[in-house]
């Protein structure tokens, strides 16, 4: 790990920031001029940097600047005798990882120093996994399987049926498994029949002749002969109209099609992959869709999991995503804290990676400090997930269970090459039902729903005092986690939840803490 460096016209600031460093086993390195610490950035740079603002001979804002346009993952401490608002908002609009106000208490800059080693370990081990980064991010168990998968087909032509929820990346997979193919010089062409007028939809799949139609005043190639020697992916497959089914199995068939109006036949030498976020096999027996085109679609069978199904990608996800907003506006990446990693792991997300993608999209235009706090979130998304490590899979199967449902997945049969169905995962009968919930029911897995079931039955059995009992339990749950995060130390605890130190001590007395 590279040292930590110090920079401060004042030597009495340097000498406590180095002894307390060197206390806790880290290197420091110590500069007295901005000068000084652009001269050595030409050979060296640190794991963090600390910075006055008000220097002679240059400013730390200036030197803030400087650093990130060489080093934009660097966290940078600025601290300033001037604790006054403008040297805050420059600082953090400079991208600045925290503003340290003089005087300050040592265990306090430690603990801050520390929380940005922490950070940047990430951002480089993060980087590391973002250059030549895969098209799709996943660590899940789940999505493995849909990795290997992929590796499976990769050399074969056969047709593949992705379904998923809406927002859980079919399209990606698709693009994968064309690049990965024999078909990979070949065109990508992707359709999604739902967007699509059903007046227009067959044309744009097959092309028409001139004067086959008002308006056609010239031949016009179809998606299928634009895919040729390539893959043509159909999203929304179950959305297709009926009448144009029977030509699609035709195509499928045999591979012959026509043009609308035409009479010659043309050969379709084209991989067909289709999606689609609706139960298929529902639709055959609601009569919406053909049945011999399900099963000649339904060849190999690939499950998209929901973002549900794989929390422990989320953060991966959400840093990728980060990293990614602001590389297209041109801004300085944010990062998540510890805990609003922790509280957006919880979240249900029913549009699933479309939604985490957007969430990240408005925080790097909305959140106001380079580190994201949970405070920071959408209205809309407090209250949606259980606290941090509080258990929100346990919720989310309450709110199944209270709605006569499952939240398991089906197991994940063999890949087969013939002519048999084949399903690569399972598909819940709940998958549906849940992307299309409302924003209203997700809440229904927040911790303010437990509260209040918990409240009821104390009340419905009769029990005495249940407001003193419930506060008891929030009061103490709350205490635990503040001196969980402080490591024991009351008066941090007491400041971060903006109570007194009197107070503090009362209430742990009270509640009968050790």
């Amino acid at each position: 790990m590279k040292p930590i460096w110090i920079v401060d016209d004042d030597q009495s600031i340097r000498w406590v920031l180095e002894k307390a460093l060197a206390r806790e086993s880290l290197l420091s390195r110590s500069f007295t001029n901005v000068r000084d610490v652009l001269a050595a950035l030409e050979d060296d740079e640190p794991q963090v940097l600390i910075s006055d603002i008000r220097m002679p001979g240059g400013s730390g804002l200036d030197l803030l600047q400087a650093l990130k346009a060489r080093h934009p993952g660097l966290p940078v401490i600025v601290m300033t005798a001037y604790s006054d608002l403008d040297s805050a908002v420059a600082a953090f609009q400079g991208g600045a990882f925290e503003y340290l106000a003089k005087p300050f208490d040592v265990d306090k800059a430690v603990e801050l120093i520390r929380r940005a080693l922490q950070e940047s370990l990430r951002e480089e081990e993060l980087e590391d996994r973002l250059v030549d980064a895969p098209e799709i991010l996943g660590q899940a168990p789940a999505m493995q399987d849909v990795f290997r998968a992929i590796g499976r087909l990769s050399q074969s032509n056969v047709t593949v049926l992705i379904t998923g929820e809406s927002g859980t990346g079919k399209e990606l997979v698709a693009q994968a498994l064309h690049k990965h193919s024999p078909r990979a010089n070949g065109p990508f062409i992707a359709l999604n029949t739902a967007a699509i007028p059903k007046d227009l939809l067959e044309s744009e799949l097959f092309g028409h002749e001139r004067g086959a139609f008002t308006g056609a005043q010239t031949m016009r190639r179809g998606r299928f002969e634009q895919a040729e020697g390539g893959t043509l992916f159909l999203d929304e497959i179950g959305d297709m109209p009926f009448d144009l089914q029977t030509r699609l199995l035709r195509v499928l068939s045999d591979g012959n099609f026509y043009r609308v109006g035409g009479h010659n036949p043309l050969r379709a030498n084209v991989r067909v992959i289709a999606a689609t976020h609706q139960n298929l096999e529902t639709r055959v027996k609601e009569g919406l869709f053909r049945e011999d085109l399900f099963h000649r679609l339904n060849v190999i069978r690939l499950r998209l999991p929901p973002l549900r199904e794989r929390p422990e990608d989320i953060t991966l996800l959400a840093r990728h995503f980060l990293q990614k907003s602001a590389k297209e506006l041109g801004v300085e990446p944010k990062r998540m804290s510890d805990e609003a990693l922790a509280y957006v792991s919880t979240l249900p997300f029913p549009g699933n990676v479309r939604q985490l993608e957007n969430l990240c999209n408005w925080l790097t235009v909305m959140a106001p400090a380079q580190t994201i706090e949970v405070k920071d979130m959408p209205a809309e998304m407090i209250g949606t997930g259980t606290a941090p490590g509080g258990g929100a899979g346990a919720a989310r199967q309450a709110e199944f269970r209270a709605e006569g449902r499952t939240d398991e997945a089906d197991g994940h049969d063999a890949v087969d090459y013939g002519a048999a169905p084949t399903t690569l995962g399972g598909e819940p009968d709940t998958a549906l039902a849940y992307a299309g919930r409302s924003a209203a029911a997700s809440v229904l897995a927040g911790w303010e729903h437990l509260l209040a079931g918990e409240a009821r039955a104390m009340l419905e059995s009769g029990q005495p005092e249940v407001m003193d009992a419930l506060t008891r339990r929030f009061e103490k749950a709350v205490l635990e986690a503040a001196l969980g995060v402080t490591r024991g130390r009351r008066v941090e605890a007491a400041t971060r939840l903006g109570i007194g130190r009197n107070t503090i001590t009362r209430k742990l007395q009270e509640l009968g803490f050790d």
